[in-house]
């Protein structure tokens, strides 16, 4: 059987939940393999939350992809189905009460190519997948209401952990309406792009809204931000490759950057928090 990398292991999700799961993990991929007649071709790659092992089955080269059961993998699948290929990776199989989704092989990260080629593609890749949305998918303005009310609890909660002009810009640009019916990918950054075949670069591991589809352009920055001297520029690319309305693009950067900031304050993350102040520093007006 397969075994964990320590990396996996050490991933901060597994700090208060999924003990049990990682233990019968490599027990879960074996009976998997056997299920889907896959044989294991290659050393485990993962993320925060799942494992990718390379299979190979009838001389085709996939990919078997395990996270922890639950209606997660439910809405995953359906993310994938949507956008059915289209700057994706491909489904070819689910199993949601095992977790387990069987997915074309991807190779290279985009990660390893240089930081002003990577915020293009990704620029190109949140266009390309805005195809209309399911009409029952969360609206992107419905969470900016509902997420924008937690704002200044929060705030004060944490001890007021940065200036009230920042907290009131977040929620004087908080983009509460749209009139996009766009498909929203709504776990969108460097991390979750990968070469393909089909196509150059494939996004994996999507969460599927309807809206704005500059919902996770904060991300898309916040992500990278080590690799950047200058931020603005970067945010330039992006906006000009995703055919973005400059000033609604840093309303939503704004606003989604300062909620990720207590988040990640409330969770005890010590690096993200300070990108997050960097990236509203740079864009603030």
């Amino acid at each position: 059987m397969i075994e964990l990398p320590k990396t996996f292991l050490e991933m901060p999700r597994w700090w208060t939940e999924g003990q049990a799961w990682l233990e019968s993990l490599p027990r879960a991929v074996d009976e998997q393999c056997r299920r889907w007649n896959l044989a294991i071709a290659g050393p485990i790659a993962h993320g925060s939350n799942a494992i990718v092992v390379p299979v190979v089955r009838d001389c085709v080269e996939l990919a078997l992809r395990m996270s922890l059961p639950g209606d997660e993998i439910t809405q995953h699948a359906r993310a994938l189905k949507w956008w059915d290929g289209r700057g994706m990776v491909q489904l070819w199989d689910d199993d949601a009460e095992a977790g387990a989704m069987l997915l074309e092989r991807l190779s290279t990260p985009l990660t390893t190519r240089p930081i002003d080629e990577v915020i293009a593609i990704l620029g190109q890749l949140m266009r390309r997948l805005a195809v209309p949305g399911p009409d029952d998918a969360q609206s992107t303005a419905d969470l900016v209401t509902s997420w924008s009310a937690e704002l200044e609890p929060q705030w004060e909660r944490l001890g007021r952990p940065f200036d009230v002009a920042i907290l009131r810009e977040a929620l004087d640009v908080a983009p509460t309406g749209t009139t996009s019916t766009a498909a929203v990918n709504g776990d969108f950054h460097s991390g979750q792009v990968l070469a393909g075949h089909r196509e150059e670069w494939l996004t994996v591991d999507p969460v599927l809204y309807r809206g704005d589809i500059e919902f996770d352009l904060g991300r898309v920055l916040w992500w990278d931000l080590d690799k950047m001297t200058d931020i603005v520029p970067y945010f330039d690319i992006a906006v000009r490759e995703a055919g973005l309305d400059r000033d609604r693009a840093r309303d939503w950067v704004i606003w989604r950057t300062v909620g990720y900031w207590l988040w990640g304050l409330s969770t005890g993350l010590t690096e993200d928090p300070v990108r997050c102040a960097r990236l509203v520093n740079a864009l603030s007006r």
